[in-house]
């Protein structure tokens, strides 16, 4: 808090509206020394200094938990006087998967060799912005949020200290410790520029970037007159342009290009795309446009001994990997950006062979653990305010922390995150498994009981009555034992190895049908499926004999529910256990029949399911990171 002792929260007016932008203007003298920013927002900033832009991006946070950047600008600064501005978009809206709803507000101190020379407050000079269109609320999808328009026509020299319209600022009552951003800022790369692929009618041009890329769209455009251009994204061209309108989504921003020549970066939104689809009201003349990328910075550790065509698979899955890494693991870049707790597992788990970064998946596991709710369980993603959980996924976070511990020896961050751990996990047993009994899935429009994206276990065909299956009941069995061993290492009570023989024993007497030698899903529809019998593997539920005829069914049973992608891991994990020599070879060329497809299509990146684009009612996404499995396999397989 020392960095934040004169500052004071702030915005443009009294109060703010859902999809609002504010602009914020100070000036300083500079002669010499390094100068540092300290800033942070809700919901999201962007940073001018002398009219360039220097930084952007608020990382993900929560309205108890704030989190401020600490820049360097000094390679922006002059010397005399010099020319601070900062527009914050603030998003207000309750119905987000990547965002907490807060209160509107920025704070900033600026510092030369370490003293405060400007900070926010009162004297602080705002104004609602004019280029920017505030309150349009036009989503693009809940679990990326608005999209925006930018009308480059209002601009005026505000930045530069022409201040038309500004007045002093309002302060904004939000009380929150404040801790400095736990990880790297993001490069803003090189743009990666698009190229002209096809002409669909009058000033409706398509373009292709080459490869799926992630960034800030920029564009420079000439029109003879203002000129309004909407802009769509996407990751195919299937239908012959991009299929901007998806279910309710639409993945398209707006600027409106001034007569001459306007040149715009959008520094909030990043988009996830290959190509671009530019459509104009009048004509105009695209002088350039593509993605100025951003990523976060990584070093990739020596890849294992590999033939050509797993080279090309593995490459794809390390791009697709770091398409997905921002403020946080985001599943994907062009439909969602949201932090689940199963996807981020995956992701944590190839990043640790890819990268060897520890930080990272630290970062992550913080953000999930500050979430906070009365039941106890996760959110569905992180941050979010949207009242809506997967149970399931409260226990994959168990998985994830202790292969954070493995992985890193990190026993301090497993410490500090125990209790949260304990009050998880007391969710769930307490509905009996302390007593030996199964327990049941969980009732209300809140919860989806949702295991993965395979008939009958997607939580769509929801029970009116809660009831007890076989999904749920393993991963709490393995969300014990992952306990057990984080317990373990600390040097903690361990009573959880004993809950998990007896939740074993009481899952095996309802669900192993010994006539088909498997485990089923449930008793009330009777279904066998692949996810449900590797987990009972991976348990332990079923004996080193019913495990090898279990894994040969896996392989060959055709008549059971098939394993997505997002799951295929513990189908993989299940075989490995049974007998690593028999199915190792199995895992290798299952790997190359699925992914081969992928390479094919050319977009750089891994697909959501081996379905593709047309899955999710044509919103399949063509760069998921719970798809970059095969780095692991890889890895493990290859280099034994």
């Amino acid at each position: 808090m020392k960095n934040f002792c004169s500052s004071e929260w702030i915005w443009h007016s009294p109060s703010a509206a859902a999809d609002e932008y504010g602009e914020f203007y100070e000036s300083f003298p500079y002669s010499d020394g390094k100068v540092e920013l300290f800033v942070l927002a809700d919901s999201n900033y962007a940073v001018y200094v002398n009219g360039k832009l220097c930084a952007s991006l608020q990382y993900a946070d929560y309205p108890y938990d704030k989190v401020y950047d600490r820049i360097d600008i000094t390679e922006y600064v002059k010397k005399g006087e010099n020319h601070l501005a900062v527009v914050v978009w603030y998003y207000g809206t309750p119905n987000s998967q990547v965002y907490y709803l807060g209160t509107a507000g920025l704070r900033f101190e600026l510092k030369l060799d370490g003293k405060t020379i400007a900070y926010s407050s009162k004297a602080t000079l705002s104004r609602k912005s004019r280029a920017y269109e505030s309150h349009k609320e036009k989503m693009i999808t809940g679990q990326i949020g608005f999209s925006y328009h930018y009308d480059a026509s209002l601009e005026d020299g505000w930045m530069l200290g022409e201040l038309d319209g500004f007045s002093e600022s309002f302060d904004v009552k939000i009380d929150a410790p404040l801790r400095e951003r736990p990880i790297k800022r993001l490069d803003f790369g090189t743009v990666r520029e698009a190229k002209l692929i096809k002409e669909l009618g009058n000033s409706h041009l398509l373009y292709d970037l080459g490869i799926n890329s992630v960034g800030f769209l920029e564009i420079e455009a000439e029109a003879e007159e203002k000129t309004h251009i909407t802009v769509s994204y996407g990751e195919h061209i299937v239908d012959g342009n991009v299929r901007r309108l998806v279910g309710g989504r639409d993945f398209s921003v707006e600027i409106t290009a001034r007569k001459g020549v306007t040149e715009y970066t959008n520094p909030f939104r990043r988009l996830g795309a290959k190509y671009l689809e530019v459509e104009a009201d009048a004509s105009v003349k695209i002088k350039k446009i593509g993605i100025r990328e951003t990523l976060y910075p990584l070093r990739s550790m020596p890849r294992p001994e590999l033939d050509e065509t797993e080279n090309s698979i593995y490459d794809a899955c390390v791009r697709t990997l770091k398409l997905c890494m921002h403020e946080h693991y985001e599943d994907c870049p062009w439909r969602e950006q949201a932090l689940y707790c199963m996807d981020s597992r995956n992701q944590m788990l190839c990043g640790y062979y890819a990268f060897g970064e520890l930080e990272y998946p630290r970062a992550c596991l913080e953000l999930i653990a500050k979430d906070e709710r009365p039941d106890r369980l996760l959110a569905i993603c992180y941050p979010c305010s949207k009242n809506l959980v997967i149970p399931s996924f409260s226990l994959h976070f168990f998985t994830e922390c202790a292969e954070y511990l493995k992985y890193s020896g990190d026993k301090e961050f497993l410490r500090s995150i125990y209790p949260k751990l304990l009050s998880i996990l007391g969710v769930f047993v307490e509905r009996g498994a302390d007593k030996g009994r199964l327990i049941t899935t969980f009732e209300g429009d809140v919860y989806w009981n949702f295991y993965e994206w395979s008939n009958g276990l997607d939580g769509q065909l929801k029970s009116p009555v809660p009831e007890t299956d076989l999904i749920m009941n393993t991963l709490l069995s393995l969300a014990l034992q992952k306990m057990s061993y984080i317990a373990t290492e600390l040097g903690y009570e361990d009573n959880y190895l004993e809950t998990a023989n007896k939740l074993n024993a009481a899952i095996k007497a309802e669900f192993y049908d010994c006539e088909r030698g498997l485990f089923k899903d449930r008793n009330a529809k009777v279904t066998f499926s692949v996810l449900g019998n590797s987990l009972a593997i991976l348990a332990g539920v079923a004996d080193d004999k019913e495990a090898e005829a279990i894994a040969e069914r896996l392989c060959s049973d055709t008549s059971l529910t098939p394993v997505s992608l997002s799951m295929r891991c513990f189908l993989n994990d299940a075989l490995l256990k049974v007998d690593k020599e028999k199915y190792a070879p199995v895992i290798l060329k299952d790997i190359e029949r699925i992914y081969r497809p992928m390479l094919e299509m050319g977009v750089g990146t891994v697909w959501e399911t081996e379905l593709g684009e047309s899955d999710f009612g044509n919103a399949g996404s063509l760069c998921h990171g719970w798809s970059a499995l095969p780095i692991y396999y890889y890895h493990i397989l290859k280099n034994n």
